[in-house]
């Protein structure tokens, strides 16, 4: 077959070429893996009938079709989704914990930048001043976390952002920008119930805002804080995309997830010791709002305000922010820790003080010194599975007892579960055993 380019692939017959059009083999590559073929303009699989359908060949070898001629001369060995990345990376491929060298492979990536041309960082003003009215307290964490996407979509940030507030205050109006920035192509949009689903095509994201997340019942919640921990943090390095009708296939993780909210109570769940949340809370209502606010900044944004906001994320000094640092814990993420502590938590810490928090417990020494409705709630076998829970939120882990199957230690006779502070090591917890033992 002769050497194809765009003018030798058209087909020469006029009658032929009303049927068909002209084949553009720089719009295609062969995907063994699936027997497809990946169309670049739109980053989908076609099945090789449809290609050979729809194109032909110019001075094609007998029996030769465009989707035949694709996996021969143009066709790659994998696909994964990678920013930083050119469209095609050859010499190495995708495992499970990153990439791996591979002489002649090719891996076609998914991945497409932002196309917005950067305009004057120094008129960004009326972004930067939407920002401060709504967030005024958290305005440098705000901006630097959406700098660092923008300026490297590749590296991971440890955390998750939460922008919580009212109704009707602007938190899409300052997202807006953002997604221009990155390219609305890697701004992924879905809900609560969405990223609890099957599928998951939204991982291939630089931005994923989790919209308006809001009371999904207790267990929902519990279920959607340990479901989300694998993507608002590294590791994995690399997640397992599923999405219909295609095998799945890894990408690299480094989205970064935005929650909105409307709620401290019945919004999102966050234990006390959570480190991959950064919570931004404002206290305005959409009253605080003159009738023209959003209209101007709109008018400003589609006038060139996006391009600004873009060159000021793209040149902001990101020295001191260390994106794989635990946030710093605002008042907001203590309100929604609070909102969602059980009242034993309280009775717990309260039965513990009246011991001197002790570096050895059992369940007794704290139901003795708990006044009668949280000795009663101990005492109920229907909350023997909850007591742990109690004990871990106070700081007290249980300690087993490494020669006995059930794990429990002998104390004046009786079987007992002893829970030691967390703080102290290994070393340490052993010779706290032995000493409150010895009392005994």
């Amino acid at each position: 077959m002769t050497k194809n380019n765009n003018s030798n692939n058209q087909d020469s017959s006029s009658n032929e070429s009303s049927k068909k059009k002209t084949f553009y083999f720089t719009d295609f590559y062969g995907y063994p893996p699936q027997n497809k073929v990946i169309y670049v303009p739109t980053r989908e699989l076609w099945p090789r009938a449809s290609v050979d359908t729809k194109y032909k060949l110019k001075n094609a070898d007998k029996g030769e079709t465009p989707s035949s001629w694709l996996f021969k001369n143009r066709s790659v060995e994998q696909m994964t989704w990678s920013p930083g990345f050119p469209a095609i990376i050859n010499d190495k491929f995708v495992s499970s914990g990153g990439w791996k060298e591979k002489k002649g492979i090719k891996v076609f990536n998914l991945y497409e930048p932002p196309t917005i041309i950067r305009g004057d960082g120094s008129e960004a003003s009326p972004w930067l001043n939407h920002i401060k009215k709504i967030y005024p307290l958290h305005v440098d964490h705000i901006v630097a976390w959406f700098a660092h996407h923008v300026q490297y979509p590749e590296e991971k940030l440890n955390h998750a952002l939460v922008l919580g507030g009212a109704q009707g205050i602007g938190k899409d109006t300052l997202l807006e920008p953002i997604s221009r920035a990155v390219g609305p192509w890697n701004f992924k949009d879905i809900t609560p119930m969405h990223l609890l689903g099957r599928f998951n095509g939204f991982v291939k994201s630089v931005i994923l805002r989790v919209s308006e997340a809001r009371d999904l019942g207790p267990s929902d919640r519990y279920k959607l804080y340990e479901h989300m921990k694998i993507y608002t943090a590294a590791p994995p390095e690399v997640l397992r995309v599923d999405e219909k009708y295609i095998n799945e296939y890894d990408v690299f993780n480094v989205c970064g997830v935005v929650i909105t909210t409307n709620y401290k109570a019945g919004g999102i769940y966050l234990p006390a010791d959570d480190r991959r949340h950064y919570v931004a809370w404002s206290e305005l209502n959409k009253d605080d709002f003159h009738k023209k606010y959003f209209e101007s900044i709109w008018n400003w944004y589609e006038s060139g305000g996006f391009e600004h906001v873009a060159d000021y994320l793209h040149d902001y000094d990101l020295s001191n922010f260390d994106p794989k640092a635990p946030p710093p814990k605002t008042n907001a993420f203590w309100d929604i820790v609070d909102a969602d502590r059980p009242i034993e938590d309280a009775r717990m810490a309260d039965a513990l003080d009246r011991l001197g928090r002790p570096q050895v417990v059992t369940i007794n020494e704290v139901s003795e010194a708990s006044k009668q409705d949280f000795k009663e709630w101990l005492e109920d076998n229907g909350n023997r599975r909850y007591i742990p829970n109690r004990f871990e939120d106070a700081g007290y882990v249980k300690h087993r007892n490494p020669n006995a199957n059930d794990g429990l230690w002998k104390i004046n006779g009786s079987r007992k579960a002893l829970y030691i502070k967390r703080e102290l090591s290994e070393k340490d917890r052993s010779s706290a055993v032995n000493d409150y033992r010895s009392k005994m």
